[in-house]
């Protein structure tokens, strides 16, 4: 019997008589390793998914890189086991790569674009166009970015692009231990990049858009099953869910973009 083209609640019945059928113990829990950018939409979908379907999600979070105790990488590593893993992607492909997450069962979710912040009240600035973007960040007296990827393509790559690598040099800079928003809210820099849905949630600025198309680095987060997982069919159902156009307004909501699920082979 196979589960994979039913509809989201179809797909959850078929799973649920599947195992009871096999006479499996619980199929009423799903451990969900999940590191920061969907953590907003998590939020409110994961409620949802469970009075839908009466399961029981049991998050357990970590960052997607580093060597500390409960970072992602580590707890997979020392044989931590979950049923779904939800990260950034590229994090997801190594875990992959490291026989930790089932190859074929990765599904992007959504992508985050990196967005503008100034100061709650300050006039928006004009992100019309990439001609646009480059006279707002020459007017600007002062820029700031994180200290992650999105801090190093602004940095390294962004700034090149537009020609003003050399003009807005002396006026950045990289935040390295605390929120973009925050440093724009507190009225320490007039400008602020990072993702838009690391944005939404500080207080005192305002979002003025996200780069134009031309320029604009997307970072994907996706979900997949764990090679150890106690209970691969319900991580199978909540991926189809959060996977499915009944998850994407509260994605929306959170500052990310739905993805559409790829058509079932």
């Amino acid at each position: 019997m196979t589960c994979r083209k039913l509809t989201f609640h179809a797909l959850v019945f078929c799973f649920a008589g599947a195992l009871l059928g096999s006479g499996a113990a619980s199929a009423d829990e799903v451990k969900v390793m999940i590191s920061g950018g969907f953590a907003s939409a998590y939020r409110e979908l994961g409620p949802q998914y469970e009075e839908s379907t009466g399961d029981t999600l049991v998050p357990v979070w970590g960052p997607a890189a580093g060597t500390a105790a409960n970072a992602i990488p580590v707890r997979l590593a020392r044989g931590e086991w979950a049923d779904v893993l939800i990260e950034v992607g590229y994090a997801l492909d190594d875990q992959i790569n490291a026989g930790k997450v089932v190859p074929d069962s990765k599904v992007d979710f959504a992508r985050s674009p990196i967005g503008v912040a100034v100061r709650e009240g300050a006039p928006k600035p004009d992100l019309s166009s990439v001609d646009a973007l480059r006279r707002t960040l020459l007017a600007a007296k002062s820029i700031v970015y994180p200290d992650d990827a999105i801090g190093l393509y602004i940095r390294g790559e962004l700034f090149r692009r537009l020609g003003i690598e050399g003009q807005v040099e002396s006026k950045s800079r990289m935040i390295p231990a605390e929120r973009v928003a925050r440093v724009v809210a507190n009225g320490e820099a007039e400008i602020g990049f990072q993702q838009i849905v690391e944005l939404l949630p500080v207080d005192g600025v305002t979002v003025a858009g996200s780069l134009p198309a031309e320029v604009q680095r997307y970072t994907v987060f996706s979900g997949g099953i764990v090679t150890n997982a106690k209970n691969p069919a319900g991580a199978e159902a909540l991926i189809r869910f959060l996977s499915s156009p009944d998850a994407a307004p509260s994605i929306e909501g959170s500052g990310l973009e739905p993805l559409p699920a790829k058509a079932a082979n």
